[in-house]
């Protein structure tokens, strides 16, 4: 190897370090990036609808599709909130009963002379007013950290915007740049990839909105407390793909419990009729129909994602998993072209 080769081949391999350093650097407006980027490809159809059946330019298409995003969330909060706080405050009323209850209890009492719960929780309580100043000395944190999460909010959504505006224009120009042999399959494969992940958002959050409003019903019906609070968290967990209604369901029974064995056994066995209806019915429509992953890719890429991103990841994992996928096809479909029939 020459020297000018040697010299070349260390220049590229600082090169590739000095931009992994600048990824490292920059990954947390690469995350707000990748985000409004899904933003963008999950509000391209209602975009795209509103701009075609309203006849209005594509800017009060998007603006329209925002503004009904704020008022569903401002609907949903005038709903959800009274209540909330309501039932919350009911809660943290019922808590004294709960703790008198526990100490009734002979299985209870055996743990506590065994191991001493009360004589700790007392002593934890001794040490309240000290945690709760050092608490009040963080609220100055806590909220700059509030701030910063609306401000990335409203960067994603900005950003989103942008790549919904020019979102036509930008494709076809990427388009352009393929010759009119590939143009069409890499035309076919962005319609595939964004059909997959609007489908996947709209199927997921219909499926959270449902859990949440039929838990909230089964919870009135068999009468157990605090159904706007549990049916709340209830749908944040549904959002989790395949064990984030489980989590919430146990949630819930933990609070039926109070209420009665009768009452957990109930709810229990209702929850594992709609866990069904879930499993067999509504996933695959979206899994299947949308996305076309096995369960166990499903798990695979949620798991990974998790690990990567906790919640953030497990939510865009499937996504992600199933444009990886429709890729994936496409290049093994074109390495291993179909045999022509015989004849």
């Amino acid at each position: 190897m020459t020297p000018s080769q040697t010299a070349r081949n260390v220049l590229a391999a600082c090169a590739v370090l000095a931009g992994l350093y600048v990824l490292y650097v920059l990954r947390e407006v690469l995350l707000l990036a990748a985000l409004a980027l899904f933003v963008a490809v999950a509000l391209s159809a209602p975009v795209n609808w509103v701009q075609r059946h309203a006849r209005l330019p594509r800017a009060a298409a998007i603006g329209v599709v925002y503004l009904a995003l704020v008022g569903f969330v401002a609907l949903l909060g005038f709903i959800v909130v009274p209540p909330l706080v309501e039932q919350v405050e009911a809660l943290a009323r019922q808590v004294p009963r709960y703790v008198r209850e526990l100490n009734e209890n002979g299985t209870f009492r055996r743990w506590d002379e065994e191991y001493h719960i009360f004589s700790e929780l007392q002593a934890q309580a001794g040490k309240l007013p000290s945690i709760l100043a050092a608490a009040a000395g963080e609220l100055e944190t806590v909220t700059i950290g509030a701030a910063e999460r609306i401000a990335e909010t409203i960067a994603i959504l900005a950003i989103a915007f942008l790549l919904l505006l020019d979102a036509p224009n930008a494709m076809e120009w990427v388009y352009r740049r393929f010759d009119p042999d590939r143009r069409e399959r890499v035309r076919r494969l962005a319609g595939q990839a964004s059909s997959a992940i609007g489908g996947y958002c709209a199927g997921v959050f219909a499926i959270a909105t449902l859990a949440g409003f039929v838990s909230f019903l089964a919870m009135e019906v068999l009468g157990i407390p605090f159904s706007v609070p549990l049916a709340v968290q209830m749908a944040f967990f549904a959002l989790l793909p395949l064990v984030g209604s489980a989590i919430g369901a146990l949630i819930i029974a933990a609070v039926a419990v109070f209420d009665g064995p009768a009452t957990a056994l109930a709810w229990l066995a209702f929850f594992i009729v709609y866990q069904q209806v879930e499993t067999h019915v509504l996933s695959p429509f979206i899994y299947h129909r949308t996305v076309a992953m096995k369960p166990v890719f499903v798990i695979v890429s949620v798991l990974a994602g998790a690990s990567l991103l906790g919640i953030l990841g497990a939510l865009l994992a499937i996504p992600a998993a199933a444009t990886i996928q429709i890729l994936v096809q496409e290049w093994w479909q074109a390495r291993h072209p179909p045999e022509p029939a015989p004849g």
